[in-house]
């Protein structure tokens, strides 16, 4: 076994990086003081953009987990957020608005799910594992469009957030967004004891030359399935969450275009960093926001911008503070 970890080691070099604190801890603060950055400056919209900035990175960490880590680029993960929300938006239709039900149903469908299309998908690799993820997201894509006693192609609109008899009101804009806060670095801190776990170590080792793995003794297909599944759950959490911040869900959120979305919010905070997802989630986000109200045309300054990053920025924004650390 000694062997066999020296072996991860060598296959999965820096994964025990030491963060930028100095970034992480800005990001962290900047994400804790917006409450009451709303609530001084009278701007209850900016609550709401970052409610959908700390969901949105919730799903980019999902992500990062099987792409950053496992090198798995799935092309269909926003499925997992269409299926979360429809899972809230169907259970309240159908009269049942308890949080208690509706969140391990969103959890639960998402991850088996993501059960279905990895057991379906890691028998292949490269472009082939690419375009099966995108297969499948563009199935459940056309199968919610074809829902019609749940809105069809028009989306559905949830009349109330979930409730938890008493227990937490997300009603309460501020309350909810810390809730989403603490459920996002929940996930960060459950993804950093996964990948700094031996398990963590076997999906980086099988990254980096998975037939040596499975000489060496590791079930790589199992370990790959497992992360699969744990970040198809992430993000359907992700995918409730949106469901009650908007009180709306439609077939558009599990479009290929918003997995792209996702896939950029990682490779731009950092692709295989523990905090690189949330800082280019919010990095994305904003910089989308602020293009808008300049001009219509947003998508010709960001793709660019993007591009450069991609070329010239291997590391992503973490990467290049990381680097210029002491």
């Amino acid at each position: 076994m000694k062997a066999a970890l020296a072996f991860l080691h060598k296959q999965a070099p820096g994964f025990l990086f030491e963060p930028n604190t100095g970034l992480i801890a800005a990001v962290l603060a900047l994400l804790a003081l917006v409450p009451l950055y709303a609530a001084v400056a009278g701007d209850p919209f900016a609550l709401t953009l970052f409610t959908r900035i700390v969901i949105m990175a919730l799903a980019a960490v999902s992500l990062n987990l099987i792409m950053g880590y496992g090198g798995m680029v799935s092309f269909g993960h926003a499925a997992y957020l269409g299926i979360g929300g429809y899972a809230v938006g169907i259970l309240w239709k159908e009269g049942l608005g308890s949080g208690f039900l509706q969140w391990p149903v969103a959890i639960g469908a998402s991850a088996l799910f993501a059960l279905v299309v990895g057991a379906l998908s890691l028998r292949t690799r490269g472009v082939y594992f690419i375009m099966i993820t995108l297969a499948f997201a563009q199935m459940v894509y056309y199968v919610a469009q074809g829902l019609d006693r749940y809105g069809g192609d028009d989306g559905l609109t949830i009349g109330n957030r979930s409730t938890f008899h008493g227990l937490v009101n997300l009603n309460d804009n501020t309350l909810f967004y810390y809730l989403c806060l603490v459920l996002l670095l929940a996930s960060v801190y459950l993804v950093s004891r996964l990948v700094n776990s031996r398990f963590g170590l076997a999906i980086q080792g099988a990254r980096s030359n998975e037939r040596r793995m499975r000489a060496v003794g590791f079930p790589t297909f199992r370990y790959k399935l497992v992360s699969f599944v744990i970040a198809g759950a992430l993000c359907g959490l992700a995918g409730a969450l949106l469901a009650n911040q908007t009180n709306f869900i439609s077939p558009a959120l599990m479009f290929w275009t918003r997995s792209g979305d996702l896939m950029v919010m990682v490779i731009l905070g950092g692709l295989g960093s523990l905090f690189g997802p949330v800082i280019g989630t919010v990095t994305y986000l904003l910089l989308e926001e602020a293009l808008s109200r300049v001009t219509e045309y947003s998508g010709l300054i960001i793709g660019p911008a993007l591009l450069l990053v991609a070329i010239y920025l291997r590391g992503g924004i973490e990467g290049v503070f990381r680097k210029a650390a002491p």
